[in-house]
């Protein structure tokens, strides 16, 4: 039995002795991720008056894990009503061993026998668990959970009863009540000292509240304990909130359920709702069979339930038996559509997320360097499972793939001192290599971290890394340091001097011994991440889980640009790394009254090419589907940007280099923490009863100080002026061209100048007149504008239009959704969507998506019988613009304009171009013609429409 199993067997025996004379305790402590969910209906039989209201107030309630244990804290007596509706349910009665404990008070257990099946039942500690339902609802990967259980003391002793609930690390506790006996108590958020100074004042006599911090995996522990008198019952209720992470391909939606006795009413339901679309749901089998048939799974295109409701009945172990079954984990796991598009930006309620996972993209090679501790406290089973996990990596390695191995105790040696390619012979040698390892010894990290990155530098030094390769180095070690460079703060110092910006550092970190947040301060300040791994038989499958999260770096410099006018208050928006099966998420506020969409610009380095990808999101996308869904959170946007915010903001505290930083930083947890009402490192919440002379308190455990636990990225911020410059190339001189495509006038418009923008919209350069003048086609979804026609030479360019999802100010918009290129006389034509490019020659045809690279020989090609509605301004005509006047609108400045032998009314303004700034445009001023261009194009607009997007113009 390793230290950790022998400590927690100890506490736990000490616990199930010490039950028993306690007083009330909340307690709230972190480790484990597994997620809880269920439903919480009302009861198939008319609740109690002191219940009344429970019904109602749980409908909108969403996700939570639950699960009971023992628990160390002492509970305190309330008067007892009358139970008739928990009476007839002798069959639930039976203690069994499990979570939820109860144990009298003189210690003393009497048998009996059940009148009903005929098993030996406890007669004198009947404490009936009388429903046990969990809910959890996900919105756009925003998990909410709520947790109820109800209890009901039939014996005629006192029982202590223990609401013990394992919710995931990093989860947000944002409310808990629970009622006893009629007497209900409620929860607030304060700030720590004023909580825990509300809580010394009002701690009746023998009442004690504590901190445990769990050593279950990825999970924390909410408890609390009450004595209840005899024919007493009570209530407890917890919501939690959680942001899902994609790992691997899929989200895990993790139902912790442990009541440790028979439930006469067991439901869980979770219910999904994800916009983009459901991909996958599968329920795993985690109870060995046990439960076929039970969860019951509805799929829609956009949203999914799966209920978990077993009978009395079904719980039972077996047929006579009085234990449950209903003992580990119901796993949801899913995954949304992303085919049509990488991104999917969501906006509602005055805040925005992006969700951004691109697919099938190629893998960019790696560079990697293993960094494992080797020390004398590694000796037995870490050493095997680490051995054992590794031989699994160093076969996963791709052949463009670079590696080494770095083994240290109080030496460091190398197995090659510098990279070599993953080659099926040199994979075999460092498998042999580290085969042959015998734990030993003191840890020097310092200079095994130091040895790693030098090896990686001089490998860039020496030109031998590929330029577009990712660079990671994985430090594995169960301990602090020992030998060497002892002071922590020294080591991550080094460690940031001589590292690269374009490496990244991940700790894992094995058991308890380390220091945990030595390793995260040191990834997170390198552009990695850390993960505890837990040192048990199942290491070996948590190191090859870590490094399959980071084994396909797929895109590189990933950086999201927004409209600095229309957005605040953005996340961290620059990313050094995407990896394959993962998803980074951005959020911020966004102001509806600005504009009626968003724009998005995300650029990055894939493995063959500089990436622009541009995502375009309607203000009130969303507001019809979610108005139509009852479980659907329609504070999703909010939550999540507020989590976000509140764990970058928290690892930020962490890196702060200064004092003052730090209470700056610190000031703007606790504020978001109270307004927000969720529980958190700087926030405390305070139970009490109507009267406030009963008081209970909820610490948050120590933070472990990353950002976004279960998130596989640390990011920064940057502002949109840290665009790449390859977004926005400086003009290179161009011949003029009277089309879309020549110079601006102007960069900076006066100040008098309206923007008039539409969509679709032409921008006309007229270079012997010095003039921009726009114009829009005002049309309807679905018809075809012939754009550049030559029919002697056989070229083509025509466009599609689409319309907006919901009409503005009683206007359908439309766009350009498809352009169509056809050249007759190659035979072939090229389609451009918003989803794909098609390209067909003869009888062959491929399809691209927009993270393709194709690589196409262009030709200037001299026209001369060309029109359309851009091509016809080939032939540039005659135009003079005088007499300009105020408008009828003073800020809208007018002018007369003769061309092609008519005057127009024009109207100074401002549109879109986006060939020198990719990301946001420029502002170019120009003379607008209304009316759709007329007469200043050749007829009507409607003379340009064609059947076909291959179709020719026919002129008149």
């Amino acid at each position: 039995m390793s230290g950790v199993e022998a400590q927690e067997k100890v506490s736990s025996n000490r616990l199930v002795t010490q039950l028993g004379d306690h007083s009330p305790t909340v307690l709230l402590c972190r480790p484990c991720l597994i997620v809880v969910q269920g439903t919480l209906g009302s009861s198939p039989e008319p609740p109690p008056e002191s219940w009344a209201e429970a019904p109602g107030a749980m409908k909108g309630l969403t996700c939570f894990f639950l699960c009971f244990f023992l628990s160390e804290s002492r509970g305190f007596e309330i008067p007892t009503n009358g139970l008739s509706e928990f009476a007839g349910y002798g069959d639930l009665v039976e203690s069994a061993p499990g979570k939820f404990q109860f144990v009298p008070e003189n210690r003393r257990y009497q048998r009996s026998i059940s009148g009903e099946s005929g098993e030996r039942m406890e007669d004198v500690d009947q404490v009936t668990l009388y429903s046990y339902k969990v809910q959890s609802t996900i919105t756009s990967r925003v998990a909410n959970t709520v947790i109820q259980t109800k209890v009901v003391n039939h014996s005629p002793q006192p029982q202590n009863v223990v609401f013990d609930v394992q919710i995931p690390k990093g989860a947000f506790i944002s409310n808990f009540s629970m009622t006893v006996d009629g007497t209900t108590f409620t929860s607030s958020i304060k700030e720590k000292t004023v909580g825990r100074a509300l809580y010394a004042q009002a701690r009746a006599k023998g009442k004690t509240a504590g901190l445990v911090r769990s050593r279950a995996l990825d999970m924390e522990d909410f408890k609390t304990e009450v004595s209840i008198a005899p024919g007493a019952k009570v209530q407890f209720e917890l919501h939690y909130q959680e942001v899902k992470w994609r790992k691997l391909g899929s989200y895990e939606h993790r139902v912790h359920l442990k009541p440790g006795r028979l439930a006469k009413h067991l439901e869980v339901d979770v219910w999904i709702i994800e916009p983009q679309g459901l991909r996958s749901l599968h329920v795993l089998d985690t109870f060995d069979g046990h439960f076929d048939g039970v969860p019951v799974i509805s799929k829609g295109h956009q949203k999914a339930h799966v209920a978990f409701k077993p009978t009395v009945a079904q719980q039972r172990k077996c047929l006579n038996c009085s234990e449950t079954m209903v003992d580990g984990e119901l796993v949801v796991m899913y995954d949304v559509n992303r085919e049509e598009k990488v991104g999917e930006l969501q906006i509602f309620n005055g805040y925005f997320v992006h969700f951004f996972a691109p697919e099938n993209m190629d893998p960019i090679p790696k560079n990697i360097l293993f960094v494992i501790d080797v020390s004398g406290s590694m000796w037995g089973i870490k050493m095997k499972q680490t051995v054992e996990a590794m031989k699994t990596i160093l076969d996963d390695l791709r052949t463009e793939d670079h590696f080494s191995v770095v083994d240290f105790n109080h030496n460091v040696r190398t197995w090659r001192n510098d990279l070599v390619s993953a080659t099926k012979t040199q994979v075999v040698d460092a498998k042999n290599y580290i085969e042959k390892i015998q734990p030993s010894g003191g840890t020097n990290i310092n200079e095994a971290l130091l040895r790693a990155i030098f090896i990686l530098n001089e490998a860039n030094n020496l030109g031998m890394l590929d330029p577009n390769s990712v660079s990671l180095i994985i430090l594995v070690s169960d301990g602090d340091p020992t030998v060497g460079e002892l002071k922590l703060s020294k080591i991550q110092k080094n460690v940031r001097q001589n590292i690269r910006d374009n490496i990244s550092l991940f700790s894992l970190g094995i058991g308890f011994d380390v220091d945990y947040d030595f390793l995260k301060r040191l990834s997170n300040d390198n552009r990695g991440i850390a993960q505890r791994i837990y040192g048990n038989q199942d290491t070996s499958v948590q190191l090859k889980k870590f490094y399959n999260q980071v084994s396909t770096p797929l895109l590189r410099n990933v950086q999201f640009n927004y409209p600095q006018t229309s957005v605040t208050d953005v996340t961290q928006n620059s990313f050094p790394n995407y990896f394959g099966g993962s998803e980074i998420v951005v959020a911020g506020k966004v102001d509806p009254e600005k504009l009626g969409q968003l724009q998005s610009i995300i650029t990055a380095t894939s493995a063959n090419a500089e990436l622009v990808l541009e995502t375009l999101a309607e203000m009130d996308g969303l507001e019809d589907f979610l108005s139509k869904d009852k479980h659907a959170d329609p504070d999703f946007t909010k939550k999540l940007w507020a989590y976000l915010t509140i764990n970058q903001l928290l690892a930020e505290r962490s890196l702060a280099p200064t004092a003052a930083e730090k209470r700056k930083i610190t000031k703007t947890i606790l504020q978001m923490s109270l307004d927000h009402h969720i529980v958190t490192p700087l926030t405390a919440m305070v139970i009490e009863n109507e009267a406030g002379d009963e008081r209970m308190l909820a610490d948050s455990p120590p933070q472990d100080h990353s950002c976004c636990s279960g998130a596989l990225y640390h990011g920064s911020k940057v502002s949109p002026s840290s665009v790449p410059s390859w977004v926005n190339p400086s003009p290179t001189p161009v011949p003029p061209l009277p089309a879309v495509g020549a110079q601006v006038l102007e960069s900076t418009p006066p100040p008098h100048v309206m923007r008039v923008e539409n969509d679709p919209h032409f921008i006309i350069y007229l270079p012997k007149s010095q003039k921009n003048i726009c114009f829009n086609i005002d049309s309807e979804p679905g018809k075809i504008l012939n754009l550049v026609s030559d029919p002697e030479l056989g070229i083509l360019v025509n466009g599609q239009l689409i319309g907006a999802k919901k009409p503005k100010n009683k206007k359908l918009s439309t766009y350009f959704g498809k352009l169509g290129f056809y050249f007759q006389r190659e035979d072939v034509k090229v389609e451009i969507s918003t989803e794909t490019i098609s390209l067909s020659g003869g009888s062959r045809t491929s399809v691209l998506s927009w993270s393709d690279t194709v690589h196409m020989l262009s030709q200037r090609v001299l026209v001369s019988n060309v029109h359309g509605l851009i091509g016809q301004f080939m032939n540039e005509p005659k135009i003079h613009v005088f007499n300009e006047r105020p408008g009828k609108d003073p800020e809208k400045p007018e002018a007369s304009m003769e061309v092609k032998g008519q005057k127009l009314v024009v109207t100074r303004g401002l549109q879109k171009d986006y060939r020198t700034d990719r990301v946001f445009g420029t502002d170019v001023p120009c003379w607008f013609v209304h009316n759709s261009g007329k007469g200043f194009i050749d007829g009507d607009y409607k003379d340009y429409f064609v059947p076909q997007l291959y179709s020719f113009l026919r002129r008149p």
